[in-house]
């Protein structure tokens, strides 16, 4: 009886898996020192930055990474348009492969927009975004395409929503920082597909 419930259990996150990949969802677990956040990434939607964001994935240079930025209501002062972020990114191996940025996959066309929870790549001008991510605290619509957050208007790329571990985001927002760089920063043991 135990052995077909297990059977059952285990054909049931199979299905569920396999629905998913059908999707386009890919679900990843962010393992950090604050606790576990995972998250449904958007490939069917947003396929660029996705396959981006899994290659750094694949190739663990996550592992051992770190947030490192807390942007808060309190620590952006010449800001007029105000947001809330934590930021992340690779671990810095010596002789690891640099890989080229991607094209920016506006929010008009991807219709992933930043409210809460949403997974988006950090960046400086259209198409610069590389490994470094953000998940957003609260409905962050003046990231998106249009917003006025960034100067050029052209918003930033969000690929996915955090699905668990919003406690966890909210307690590395509130974690030590000098000014907007956490101290120290919060280490990412890992992100894995699962």
């Amino acid at each position: 009886m135990i052995a077909r419930f297990v059977c059952g259990v285990m054909l049931a996150a199979c299905c569920a898996s396999s629905i998913l990949a059908q999707s386009g969802i890919v679900h990843v677990v962010i393992e950090t020192r604050a606790g576990i956040i995972e998250a449904d990434l958007d490939s069917a939607h947003a396929p660029i930055t996705v396959a981006n964001f899994l290659k750094y994935v694949d190739a663990r240079r996550y592992d051992g990474g770190r947030f490192h930025r807390t942007v808060t209501p309190d620590n952006q002062p010449d800001n007029l348009v105000k947001i809330e972020v934590i930021q992340g990114g690779t671990a810095r191996v010596q002789g690891a492969p640099s890989w080229p940025a991607i094209e920016l996959e506006r929010t008009n066309v991807t219709k992933i927009t930043h409210g809460d929870g949403v997974l988006s790549m950090a960046r400086g001008g259209p198409n610069t975004a590389t490994s470094d991510f953000f998940i957003t605290i609260g409905p962050q619509h003046e990231l998106d395409f249009g917003g006025k957050r960034n100067a050029d208007g052209q918003g930033f790329a969000a690929f996915g929503r955090i699905t668990k571990g919003a406690d966890i985001v909210r307690a590395i927002e509130k974690s030590p920082a000098k000014l907007q760089n956490l101290d120290p920063p919060i280490e990412i043991v890992s992100i894995k597909r699962r």
